[in-house]
């Protein structure tokens, strides 16, 4: 897959609406770009697999995990003047919620466009300029004039998922792109492109793509696919949040352009030593650029993966993207294509007698 399919693979992903457990445009897109690649099923979840073409049922499992949703919002109650009170669906911190366009799910499946408001400076009190925001403070307005349109017209109402209204850009000079969910739509294209990349090479293990639901919410669909497929050891992508541009440079463990982070630790999960010195020293060895990072908050799939069964290694191949959960984050195409490469590079490395040595 070169660069130009891998980007617009990427754009369709980021673009994609799904918020957690609402993640089926995503599955669409994946099965698209995925085709050819391995047989496809389903759970009661909607977490999407891959049973990778070739695999032969009698050598060691590795799970690639991803999880197809992103933070949002959900409808929670209609006023009679048309706007909707709404409720977060994952981590946001309420002040860069306003002022942003949101897209609404009405009952048909389309997508209403809409914005977060709140009450205008020019009516507020002193008192309540001096306060801090709250999203129970905040509305979703799409026109409506009163609650009987949105309900009746525009047909949404409680239950209606939210999504950020943002737009995939690439900028290639810089080589940057910019859009909403790279938190894990990135891990999504890294494991699509992994998969198309391999076809044809010599493995010594059976690969299994678990892309997951309901991450930003508790990783929940993560336990299923880990029960699911019973992995012999897993490698998770994940997007996550750089800290390039308010860390000092000695603590700065996230930045972008520097390629793949891979965690010790974080809230849910210390990663296996010996998994994670074998990925340090594979990525010295084939000259990939990663950095190591000691995390003090947040989590991912691998906090569900590691538990399964009778436990599972897992690394992170966590890729920088600024400012995850909000409308829009920036990552560097760069820091994609080596962790892709990193995890080519494992896959091919790992045997039985290396997997029992963790």
């Amino acid at each position: 897959m070169n660069q130009e399919r891998t980007l617009k693979m990427i754009e369709e992903l980021s673009n994609a609406n799904g918020v957690s457990g609402f993640e089926d445009n995503v599955l669409e897109v994946l099965r698209r770009y995925g085709d050819g690649l391995g047989e496809f099923s389903e759970d009661s979840l909607r977490n999407l697999y891959i049973n990778y073409k070739g695999n032969t049922g009698s050598r060691p499992v590795v799970l690639l995990d991803a999880h197809t949703d992103e933070v949002g919002f959900m409808i929670q109650a209609v006023k009679p003047n048309g706007t909707m009170l709404f409720t977060n669906i994952g981590g946001w911190v309420a002040n860069t919620v306003p002022a942003h366009k949101v897209r609404v799910r009405n009952r048909d499946g389309e997508y209403i466009t809409g914005v977060v408001a709140t009450k205008p400076p020019h009516f507020m009190s002193e008192e309540e300029r001096r306060q801090s925001v709250r999203i129970q403070d905040m509305v979703i307005d799409i026109g409506a004039s009163s609650r009987e349109e949105a309900i009746n017209e525009y047909k949404v109402g409680i239950g209606s998922p939210v999504v950020p209204d943002a737009v995939f850009e690439y900028n290639s000079k810089q080589d940057l792109m910019l859009g909403k969910a790279f938190d894990c739509r990135l891990g999504c294209a890294s494991i699509i492109k992994m998969l198309d990349e391999l076809k044809g090479q010599k493995l010594a293990v059976d690969l299994k793509a678990g892309f997951s639901v309901q991450e930003e919410v508790g990783i929940r669909g993560a336990v299923v696919t880990s029960h699911t497929v019973k992995p012999d050891i897993a490698i998770v992508f994940e997007g996550s949040p750089a800290d390039d541009t308010f860390a000092e440079p000695y603590l700065a463990q996230t930045v972008m352009k520097k390629g793949p982070m891979l965690r010790h630790i974080d809230a849910r999960m210390i990663t296996n030593p010996r998994f994670l010195r074998f990925t340090l020293d594979l990525a010295k060895k084939c000259k990939i650029s990663v950095q190591e990072a000691v995390r003090t908050g947040g989590s991912t799939n691998g906090g569900s993966i590691h538990l399964a069964n009778e436990g599972v290694p897992v690394v992170v191949i966590g890729l920088p993207v600024r400012y995850i959960h909000t409308h829009y984050g920036f990552a560097s195409y760069y820091d994609f294509e080596s962790g892709v490469k990193l995890g080519i590079e494992l896959v091919k490395a790992l045997n039985w007698d290396i997997i029992k040595g963790f």
